[in-house]
């Protein structure tokens, strides 16, 4: 459907819908997650596959296993963050 604008010649014609656009809905609030696996911590701060199972295995990042999916709570990850900004101070 075209619908003419202006008085009524076509130079200015613009497809239109036949119909009033949908109201925008509010945007659904993002819960935070409680832990990520091992790949989303890489890519959340940043950190190294290799240098992420350092801090690991000598305890300065906690670990959650659920079977055989290995969970890194996000307070641990932003405890890291931290520590490392405190240190640079």
């Amino acid at each position: 459907m075209i619908r003419r604008t202006g008085n009524g010649r076509s130079a200015s014609a613009q497809l239109g819908l036949p119909f009033e656009p949908a109201p925008e809905r509010p945007a659904k609030p993002t819960m935070e997650p409680i832990a990520v696996r091992i790949v989303e911590a890489i890519r959340l701060t940043g950190i190294g596959r290799s240098k992420l199972y350092e801090l690991i295995a000598s305890g300065a990042i906690e670990t959650v296993k659920i079977g055989r999916c290995t969970l890194i709570p996000t307070g641990s990850l932003y405890g890291l963050i931290e520590k490392a900004r405190q240190r640079k101070s």
